[in-house]
């Protein structure tokens, strides 16, 4: 399920991030290796998927540093998948950028929706599509950006455990959210410690 994982590691230190004229949070220093799991909690707006990017590389830090070794995966509120193709066809046209993993659909309950139009997906549906693509891209590092949000209770579960096979294989996830997310062993960084 994973791609190599022995190596993978986040290494957080003194981070800072400002949005316009204001620092939402900073001094946020953490390490994570193979196998371990952090929560990121706090309100909307303190800065939750504003860190995830920076760990991401998707965006640069006001102060501090990010240093990540590893692939690394994103699920955030843009689900990646071409709203235009079927899911089978967006998840395919990923699988081969991706080197050719294998999306679990069935896992993830996404097999009778295979040639549903993504644009047609409701949102727990597309939650659902995003971990399946992130599944199949198989990366060291999982970044989740309110991983639960639009899902049942049955569908969280699954992710929770898909996550937690994926930490217990020597992968690493960090999870954004104001909701419990049920993972033996999971640190927890409060950002409203960190906020300005």
């Amino acid at each position: 399920m994973q791609g190599a994982t022995q190596d993978a590691g986040i290494t957080v230190s003194g981070l800072a991030c400002r949005r316009g004229d204001r620092v939402l949070f900073s001094g946020v220093s953490f390490t994570l290796q193979p196998g371990a799991a952090l929560q990121v909690s706090g309100v909307n707006g303190i800065g939750k998927s504003s860190l995830l990017r920076l760990v991401a590389g998707l965006a640069r830090p006001f102060a501090g540093t990010v240093n990540c070794h590893g692939a690394i995966g994103l699920v955030d509120e843009r689900s990646a998948l071409d709203p235009a193709l079927t899911l089978e066809r967006a998840l395919a046209f990923w699988s081969r950028l991706d080197g050719g993993g294998v999306a679990p659909v069935a896992a993830l309950g996404l097999t009778h929706l295979l040639d549903v139009p993504v644009r047609y997906l409701s949102t727990g549906q597309r939650k659902r599509a995003a971990m399946a693509r992130l599944i199949g891209q198989r990366a060291a590092i999982w970044l989740l950006d309110e991983p639960l949000n639009g899902l049942d209770i049955e569908a969280a579960r699954v992710v929770e455990r898909l996550t937690a096979e994926h930490c217990a294989h020597g992968g690493i996830a960090v999870i954004a959210s104001h909701q419990p997310f049920a993972l033996a062993r999971m640190d927890q960084l409060a950002l409203a410690d960190y906020a300005q």
